[in-house]
Formats: C-alpha cells, structure tokens, sequence
C-alpha cells in the first residue's frame, strides 16, 4: 500500500492517452512551436525598430523654442484642502 504498480501506471497511462492523444498531443506541440517562433519573430522586430530610432538624430535642445514665463507674479502654495482631523 502507497506504492503504485503497474497497473496504476497502465490506467495512468490509458486516461492520458483518452484525454490527449497522439493527434491532439502533436497539435499542441506544433502550436508551442508557432507561439515561439511569433514570438522570436516579435523580439527582432522591437531590436530592429530600436536600432533605426537610435539611428536617427535626436532633436536638439537649441532647435526648440524657449518656455514663457509664468505671468502670474503672485504665486502662492497650494491650500490643503483635505479634512483636518
């Protein structure tokens, strides 16, 4: 008692074989298959698509217009408004 004989593994083995079978095991595994190699592909794609954005120029500081001012000369701190407890 515990210990699983053969014919556990047989019955095991017959349940598994009902529920996957040889074509839906091999299904599955040519879907894996597919999953990995999208996923590869993807990955070169994002390489590919971050070298030629690192290949182009950044626009540079001095090409970009200056901010204006606040004209507002009376700034003052936001007011808290949360419920003094």
């Amino acid at each position: 008692m515990g210990g699983l004989s053969i014919w556990h593994w047989l019955v095991v083995g017959i349940i598994v074989l009902l529920l996957f079978g040889k074509g839906r095991f091999s299904d599955m595994m040519g879907d894996v298959a597919k999953g990995i190699k999208s996923f590869k592909k993807g990955m070169t794609e994002e390489d590919d698509s971050a070298q030629s954005a690192a290949s182009r120029p950044a626009p540079r500081l001095q090409q970009q217009p200056p901010l204006d001012p606040n004209p507002d000369q009376h700034l003052q701190p936001m007011q808290d408004d949360r419920p003094k407890s």
